[in-house]
């Protein structure tokens, strides 16, 4: 009988629900599942933007490349709780809109990077050190979070890749900062950023085909 209470209990705040009907059936939303989400969502926009002022502080490329991951997540939860309430054609509507943005960021890393290798000088790597530890910190807390509920669906498991690759990429900065530190110079930070803004622009591109497909059906 719980998941009846729980339905009226809904209907009590009838006005902040009006996307209520149309929630798929048949999909009942594990315990404490939102909360993670909440949580999930709030860790990886904190960590975008300190990503991206540390990264133009520092003048490390590879930390505002690594930053662009940080935006995907937090992305993503933000359509994963909006999925909990809403109808999937949104879910694809929205996975555009990310796709477009993560492209949009690759294209701009990329360019910084170019525009660093004729004009800057070495990136701080203690900066780039410390945030990348956090970064891989904040990662690696998120994902045992959510191995709780990797059993889920699709999008739960997609959830757990995408962290997985994320803590690649901050350990790629963390070697970018130790090639930066022990050669004194700024091609190991670009070297990284180039391919993390290039693995960002191929997922963002790939993603982009696949949403629009399934908006065509």
């Amino acid at each position: 009988m719980q998941g009846h209470t729980h339905h009226d209990h809904d209907h009590d705040h009838g006005h902040h629900h009006h996307h209520h009907d149309v929630v798929e059936p048949g999909t009942p939303v594990p315990p404490g599942y939102r909360r993670v989400l909440w949580i999930a969502l709030f860790v990886n926009a904190a960590m975008f933007l300190l990503e991206i002022g540390a990264g133009f502080t520092s003048g490390s490329v590879s930390l505002l490349a690594d930053a662009i991951d940080f935006f995907g997540d937090a992305a993503n939860y933000a359509i994963s709780l909006a999925v909990l309430t809403m109808h999937f054609t949104w879910r694809s509507r929205a996975a555009i809109v990310k796709a477009g943005c993560m492209l949009l960021f690759g294209v701009v890393v990329l360019g910084r990077a170019v525009w660093a290798a004729w004009e800057g000088r070495a990136p701080e790597p203690v900066t780039m050190g410390t945030i990348g530890a956090l970064a891989l910190a904040a990662n690696l807390g998120v994902a045992w979070l959510l191995y709780a509920f990797r059993e889920g669906d699709a999008n739960m498991r997609s959830v757990w890749l995408c962290t997985r690759n994320d803590a690649i990429g901050n350990v790629a900065v963390l070697l970018a900062a130790l090639g930066v530190f022990g050669t004194g110079t700024r091609w190991p930070d670009l070297a990284v950023a180039a391919v993390m803004a290039l693995l960002a622009t191929t997922a963002g591109a790939s993603v982009l085909r696949q949403a629009r497909a399934e908006l065509h059906d």
